[in-house]
């Protein structure tokens, strides 16, 4: 990546679902300028990759610019959508411990679908991946939730919890043996998001207990792998939905002392992200952005944003007929 090219606009990476039917494909938007506030579904709202191997089913992207300037997504290995059976019981317990990872050099041409086997052998799934750069040692860490099991358990029939897993890669080809990352003696966790500011990294996760938990909180580390993590804040949002909310995006906004947090409400159709903001990342103050002032396709579902290069920005935008 040229360092001195204009950063500009922003690729939003994620699935559909309507609340009767899901879409486990991987869909594209366009911000609409250089916010990350307004978005324009790419390739007319079509999906732009599935997958034929594992489940068949492709959830939660995380895309990802490599050192090399090359682009990667992992997704999650899960298929919910046959016919009308829910299958959440048997994939937290016995589902695909791999992601789903495609490679490409310009954001348009991908690599056929590959599976990537990440999570340990008595993993019951490996679910919502997400990637970040380490800036200590300059490789990338790959994230995701996993319940893991006894060894005297090999049919995950015993209660269990979810953990945050990491792995480290350089090159999206091989991956570290995964370690614990996130491990709360007991609450359910998934769908960890980071953001380095200030010589400190802030995580939001999500606290699946539904009477109790603390719904998406905020904690507030010296680096990635620190046991220092303290606790900023709870329930994010949850005065408007109260234990429906995951999936969370971070991102700070250009040239401004200004953090947006997209979060995905799963409490009333249609389903999706909406947009809060805050100005000071340690007072755990959220506020919603007006409504007026976002506009997110109904139906999107848990993804990732990427920051883009205004040739970029520029080359989707006409490709996909957005021009």
């Amino acid at each position: 990546m040229n360092s001195s090219e204009e950063h500009y606009g922003y690729l939003f990476a994620h699935f559909r679902a309507d609340g009767v039917t899901d879409v486990e494909k991987i869909h594209f938007s366009l911000s609409s300028g250089d916010t990350p506030l307004r978005w324009d579904p790419l390739w007319g709202g079509q999906p732009v990759l599935e997958s034929h191997i594992g489940t068949r089913g492709v959830r939660d992207p995380a895309i990802a610019r490599g050192s090399d300037g090359s682009f990667h997504i992992l997704a999650t290995d899960l298929r919910t959508s046959a016919g009308d059976r829910e299958i959440w019981d048997e994939s937290l317990r016995r589902g695909s411990r791999s992601l789903i990872g495609w490679q490409s050099s310009d954001l348009v041409s991908w690599t056929a679908a590959r599976s990537i086997e990440i999570a340990p052998s008595n993993a019951g799934m490996a679910w919502a991946p997400e990637v970040t750069a380490d800036p200590q040692s300059g490789e990338f860490v790959v994230f995701w939730s996993s319940r893991l099991y006894a060894a005297d358990d090999p049919t995950h029939g015993a209660d269990s919890y979810s953990r945050i897993m990491y792995s480290r890669t350089r090159d999206f080809a091989s991956f570290t043996p995964a370690e614990v990352m996130i491990d709360t003696g007991g609450r359910d966790v998934i769908d960890t998001a980071v953001i380095h500011e200030h010589g400190k990294v802030y995580r939001f996760t999500k606290d699946e207990a539904r009477s109790g938990g603390w719904g998406i909180y905020l904690e507030r580390g010296s680096s990635l792998f620190d046991d220092d993590f303290t606790l900023i804040t709870t329930n994010i949002a949850g005065d408007r939905f109260p234990g429906g909310v995951e999936a969370p995006i971070v991102i700070r906004a250009r040239g401004e002392d200004r953090w947006f947090l997209f979060l995905d409400q799963y409490q009333e159709m249609p389903q999706g992200y909406f947009a809060m903001e805050c100005t000071d990342l340690d007072s755990g103050e959220w506020s919603y952005v007006p409504l007026d002032e976002v506009s997110i396709p109904p139906s999107t579902k848990h993804g990732t944003i990427l920051p883009l290069l205004r040739h970029e920005w520029d080359r989707l935008r006409t490709l996909t007929g957005l021009d």
